[in-house]
């Protein structure tokens, strides 16, 4: 049987994907011949005629495996899914999930085993993180996201719940300001209990960044202008309803920040394309006027029309940003590094037993 390594996550979008890839590839990187399941997907889709999990599909490319849907993913979560088990009709999944592992684990050196949520999702039906990792007595990995705050109370408790099977945990996407309370504070604090830190990885931006074409198709809206330029990169947004001079302050602040704009502000929709922002997206569905698609085409910068209100525009991106997708090759290659040169690989590979 191959070592096993399971990564959670106290919540969902904190970098899973990120970390697994980042781990297997350095894995590979030494040497292991690696595996990878994902025991409960929750993101149905079909390829080439097989429903499998959309997140597992892209990190077996990323891997360079392919291995049979049905053994990567045993449960899909459809809607018929939720509903047989919300009525009661939740049959046990577990030996499913324990003989697809131990098929795939004969073949590897090692599996790396993703979570789907938090580690209390699907618990509904008897499928979450925690008792995935128990029945397949492996060693979890626990990511915590800075959200606002640190969840340091709930990887104690999972420190409690899961004793000896936590090998660890990692903070991620800390930003420089908040290092020294994690170091000073926080990791001692999770040590003392019990809980190993095995990496802290910091805050970059471009892993939260989307390019201006899928930012549009996310908005429902369209490029009207520079559409060539749809592959720049978005890595925040502002917002421009403000006075123009306080708008300036603020976006000399902010570099490669969208700006969402009334259709109707073509005031500070020319101050956001003079000062090279990556895109404008006007918002009420209206059109800007000669001076600024002139401008636009110009500056190749794209502009993005949305129908709804700003309110409603600003809402969508910050979820956007806060929960895209690592899709891109750049993203790959950048949040293997991070993860790379933010963990303690060696501490890892011990506690799996490699």
């Amino acid at each position: 049987m191959a070592a096993g390594i399971y990564v959670g996550s106290t919540s969902g979008y904190s970098g899973k994907n990120m970390v697994i890839m980042g781990l297997g590839l350095r894995l590979q990187k030494d040497g292991y011949d690696v595996g990878y399941m994902k025991p409960v997907g929750a993101m149905p889709h079909e390829r080439g005629g097989v429903l499998g999990d959309e997140d597992a599909f892209f990190v077996q490319d990323v891997l360079g495996l392919d291995e049979p849907a049905e053994k990567v993913t045993p449960v899909l979560v459809t809607q018929d899914f939720k509903v047989k088990a919300f009525s009661g009709q939740c049959e046990d999944y577990m030996p499913a999930i324990t003989s697809a592992y131990r098929d795939l684990s004969s073949r590897h050196d090692v599996m790396v085993v993703a979570g789907s949520g938090s580690m209390y999702s699907g618990r509904y039906c008897n499928v979450d993180g925690i008792r995935v990792v128990k029945e397949l007595g492996i060693k979890a990995i626990i990511i915590d996201r800075l959200h606002k705050e640190l969840n340091y109370d709930y990887l104690v408790v999972l420190k409690d719940t899961l004793g000896d099977n936590l090998a660890g945990v990692i903070l991620n996407d800390i930003p420089g300001n908040f290092m020294n309370e994690v170091d000073g504070l926080i990791k001692p604090f999770l040590e003392r209990n019990g809980v190993r830190v095995v990496g802290v990885i910091p805050k970059d931006p471009l892993m939260g960044a989307i390019k201006v074409g899928d930012l549009a198709e996310r908005l429902g809206g369209k490029v009207i202008s520079a559409q060539n330029k749809s592959d720049k990169v978005v890595e925040n947004f502002l917002i421009g309803t403000m006075q123009v001079e306080n708008f300036m302050t603020h976006f000399r602040k902010n570099k490669n920040s969208a700006v969402i704009v009334g259709g109707d502000r073509s005031d500070v929709q020319l101050v956001a394309l003079e000062g090279n922002c990556p895109c404008l997206v006007l918002t009420g569905n209206l059109y800007p006027n000669d001076i600024i698609l002139t401008r636009s085409e110009i500056l190749n910068t794209p502009i993005v029309v949305v129908r709804d209100d700003t309110y409603t525009v600003a809402k969508k991106m910050e979820a956007i940003l806060s929960r895209h997708k690592l899709r891109d090759v750049i993203k790959i290659r950048q949040g293997a590094q991070l993860v790379s040169s933010s963990i303690d690989f060696e501490y890892i590979k011990e506690a799996a037993g490699l």
